[in-house]
């Protein structure tokens, strides 16, 4: 890929207020988790966001592996949001994620809780949150987020079941400066309303595919097969069990059950 994914996207303009003060570029990083976070210890500013062409360790949820090619788009931003603030940053980031792909390319993707960023059945975006809490404070939060334009999912034995990408769900080459561009726009704009106290659950729960469907969510030990009913305002999960029991899952993987009631 020749160029500077930052200098194309900077070209075509960036007006924000936090996101985007500061961009890093990596040709080839290990994580841009890992960067974004040493930058956080070393005092970065809110909104510095770290970009890379390649990943050699890039990681997603539950300690699994990201895979991370040339031609596609990862990055990681370090917010020092409130600790009420806090949940909500991957909620946010669902929001702004689907956003940025509805206004690019015209399709409409949907969010399976918690965070996977699905179009036409398959997972296109990853999204990960990581947290320092001290006390009452949060010392800074990094989050990741990594978007498949240009991966050749179905050649990769792994992932090609249940991954897809942009450029092969709309049917045509996806710009990821505007991508990139639009994504960073919505992420400063959410993120400045819910550090005012405007939550962006209401919209994610409009975007959320899970609602309404029979399915079975893994936690960490257990499993459990229900109705996902709803999500409280902290975004976890209300599961309506067989047995008419409620429960809240805060974590998990969740997949449609084919089992009857």
């Amino acid at each position: 890929m020749s160029g500077n994914l930052v200098s194309a996207t900077l070209r075509g303009g960036l007006f924000t207020r936090i996101v985007g003060k500061r961009l890093l570029f990596f040709q080839e990083i290990v994580s841009t988790m890992n960067e974004a976070t040493q930058q956080a210890k070393s005092g970065a500013d809110e909104g510095t966001v770290v970009i890379a062409e390649v990943q050699t360790a890039g990681r997603g949820r539950q300690g699994r592996s990201w895979i991370s090619r040339e031609g596609n788009l990862y990055l990681s931003i370090l917010f020092r949001p409130t600790l009420d603030a806090l949940p909500m940053i991957g909620i946010l980031a669902g929001v702004a994620t689907v956003r940025a792909i509805r206004t690019t390319t015209g399709s409409d993707p949907r969010i399976k809780w918690p965070n996977d960023v699905m179009l036409g059945g398959k997972k296109i975006c990853g999204i990960l949150v990581e947290s320092v809490v001290q006390g009452d404070t949060v010392a800074f939060a990094v989050l990741g987020i990594g978007i498949n334009i240009n991966l050749d999912t179905e050649s990769l034995e792994d992932i090609g079941d249940f991954a897809g990408s942009l450029n092969a769900a709309v049917g045509h080459p996806v710009s990821r400066e505007d991508l990139l561009r639009q994504l960073l726009h919505n992420l400063d704009g959410l993120y400045l309303q819910a550090m005012q106290g405007q939550s962006p659950l209401p919209k994610w729960r409009t975007m959320l595919e899970t609602l309404g469907q029979r399915v079975r969510a893994r936690g960490s030990s257990e499993s459990y097969i229900g109705l996902a009913e709803d999500v409280d305002e902290l975004g976890n999960l209300q599961l309506r069990l067989d047995s008419g029991q409620m429960i809240t899952l805060t974590a998990g993987d969740i997949s449609l059950s084919h089992d009857k009631q």
